[in-house]
């Protein structure tokens, strides 16, 4: 028996060996085939709403100190890099998407040294810091754009100036380009007597970037947040930064009647000019050789265009390959392409909505998935509170870069319960409640809910800026941690997942099961691959697997992470043919790679072996 024993050990320890020697010569050679990812290439990247997200001295608003004694919080959820929405001095009439000067912080945030602070916290902390960069226009209180207005010949063509349209002696925009934000796209200055640009409020006159003055100017505003340390910059609007300088009327678009909305006309001649796509072009090479000559990491270019899948691509790359673009440029497929409540989401189109964006992509660009923003509705608020997990765990599995707008680790939903009376919204294109409940971006801007004391912890102010979610005494933070399953707790193992091998650096296999399950695999041979299912309708279904499998030789899988209602739970085995989920259930399970299986049937072997000379 001491014999048998002894032989077992041994056997199993050079089996042992053996596979272990297999393992670390196949870690050595993805090393190889896959070089280190840069930091940009696997980020889960969190944006914060400053005006939102933290208020440290009790006036309401959210500030820079606040967003310093959170940055724990990021750390803790495995955050390693933030961008902030716009922090620059600002009228707010935009909420800070106007800015009257790119270099100084807004009051409402606090001062440079709170910047600094907070950009030293960062850095103890290992958490990247971007900022919004806002280059197509300015406050019209910028004192470029007071002195342009005044006809100072220095500053006379920093902006888009035309003269008038006349029929008879009626004054007219010089053609019919709209604003984003409804109505006019020109607004007339008796100062100037010429119509100046605004491609969205009219207090934010579009910047003339055929001023070679005015390119320079923006570039140095990079400059000077590179030089205090910045890790990058997310472009605002980029898609906007030239016109054509025929500037004809835009075609009618036959399927939006409204006259004054900004779809009712195909912009040609007022978006996605070849010129926009050069300056990003040459933006990229600017961050590239600072970053070189400096010594220091990837100083990275993010840009935000909603447009068509052609033309955000060519912000990454040009068509020829010849030109670097952006690092990645923002994908809203999943904000804009899929159902939103009250239908439900369909698995085939989830999957054509992913592939679009993978085939289309150009070599060497990350994959990224964004799931919301400060422009758009909240996940629980589109797709339903019952599909928040599943949502994450799509985007946090998914290839490339993560992008969590804050709050949705949480599953905050969105607050329409705010009054045109409540805000007084500058950007609600007019003055009254039904106008205001049309366009109002406030309900996804609600501040961020830590616990369930006064205005859910973000405050001590009994008036915040905008009135917190009246659901925070049940839904927010502190509570989600403490609590034995919640949409936080997966969202921590979902991003401690992130770096196993299949999902730095496995392939990507998917397919929509049913009209509901949504399933893919992460796998990389030699290595254990990932199944995830997802089922994103309000019926059971039970799935084959094998389709989304490297090898479908596989029958069983073991449960890596599931959603906090799943009837699986860690550990569980399941039939990877048979596989039932209920509504809403998602899971993530781990399939055995080949070595591993050939170490199992090795050992069962040896077990059979040894069952014989015992008996």
């Amino acid at each position: 028996m001491k014999l048998l024993g002894l032989l077992l050990v041994t056997v199993l320890t050079v089996e042992g060996h053996l596979l272990g020697e297999q393992q670390s010569s196949e870690k050595a050679d993805l090393r190889h085939d896959h070089p280190e990812l840069d930091w940009y290439e696997r980020a889960n990247l969190y944006q914060i709403y400053p005006r939102s997200f933290m208020d440290s001295d009790g006036d309401g608003i959210g500030d820079l100190n606040g967003i310093t004694a959170k940055l724990e919080h990021l750390q803790e959820s495995g955050i390693f890099a933030t961008w902030l929405s716009p922090i620059f001095s600002s009228p707010m009439r935009d909420f800070g998407y106007d800015i009257s000067n790119f270099t100084e912080i807004n009051s409402d945030y606090g001062t440079m040294e709170d910047f600094l602070q907070l950009l030293h916290e960062a850095r103890r902390l290992n958490i990247r810091l971007i900022l919004d960069f806002v280059p197509n226009h300015t406050s019209d209180l910028h004192e470029w754009f007071v002195k342009s207005e005044d006809n100072d010949p220095e500053y006379r063509d920093y902006y888009v100036w035309r003269d008038a349209r006349y029929v008879g002696e009626e004054r007219h925009p010089p053609n019919n380009w709209l604003s984003v934000f409804h109505g006019p796209a020109w607004t007339w200055s008796e100062k100037r007597q010429q119509y100046y640009l605004h491609q969205f409020a009219k207090e934010q006159p579009d910047l003339n970037f055929e001023n070679e003055k005015v390119v320079e100017e923006m570039t140095n505003v990079l400059k000077f947040w590179l030089d205090i340390g910045v890790d990058g910059f997310r472009v605002d609007a980029i898609n906007h930064l030239f016109e054509d300088p025929s500037f004809a009327d835009n075609p009618p678009n036959r399927e939006i009647y409204d006259p004054m909305d900004y779809s009712h006309f195909d912009t040609i001649y007022s978006k996605d000019l070849p010129k926009s796509y050069q300056q990003v072009y040459d933006w990229r090479k600017y961050l590239d050789s600072y970053a070189e000559e400096h010594g220091t990491d990837t100083k990275v270019l993010l840009t935000e265009a909603y447009t068509n899948i052609t033309n955000t691509m060519k912000w990454q790359m040009s068509e020829d390959g010849t030109q670097k673009g952006a690092h990645f440029s923002f994908n809203f497929n999943l904000i804009m392409e899929l159902k939103t409540l009250p239908d439900e989401l369909n698995a085939a189109d989830v999957k054509a909505t992913i592939d679009e964006w993978l085939e289309h992509l150009p070599d060497g660009v990350p994959p990224n998935w964004v799931l919301g923003n400060h422009d758009r509705p909240r996940v629980a608020s589109r797709f339903g509170v019952d599909l928040v997990d599943n949502m994450n765990i799509l985007v946090q599995t998914l290839p490339g870069v993560a992008v969590t707008y804050y709050g949705e680790e949480i599953g905050m939903e969105d607050f329409r319960g705010i009054s045109w009376e409540d805000t007084q919204d500058p950007q609600a294109c007019g003055s009254n409640e039904t106008v205001y409940q049309l366009y109002t971006r406030d309900p996804v801007r609600t501040p961020m809910q830590w616990d369930d004391t006064q205005n859910a912890g973000f405050s001590t102010n009994p008036s915040p800026w905008l009135p917190v979610h009246p659901d925070y005494v049940q839904n927010n933070l502190a509570q989600q941690k403490v609590a034995e399953t919640s949409t936080y707790k997966l969202f921590l193992d979902l991003v401690k997942l992130r770096i196993d091998h299949a999902l730095e650096y496995g392939d990507f296999k998917s397919e929509a099961l049913s009209n509901g399950v949504f399933a893919y695999s992460r796998n990389m041979e030699g290595h254990e691959s990932l199944v995830v299912a997802l089922n994103f309708a309000s019926t059971e279904a039970t799935v084959d697997l094998t389709p989304v499998l490297l090898e479908n030789s596989h029958s069983e899988g073991l449960v890596e992470l599931a959603t906090t209602k799943s009837i699986h739970k860690r550990d569980d085995v399941v039939n990877l043919r048979t596989l039932t989920l209920q509504q809403y259930d998602g899971v993530i399970l781990r399939v055995n790679s080949s070595a591993s299986a050939i170490f199992i049937s090795s050992f069962a072997l040896v077990l059979v072996v040894l069952k014989t000379l015992l008996y």
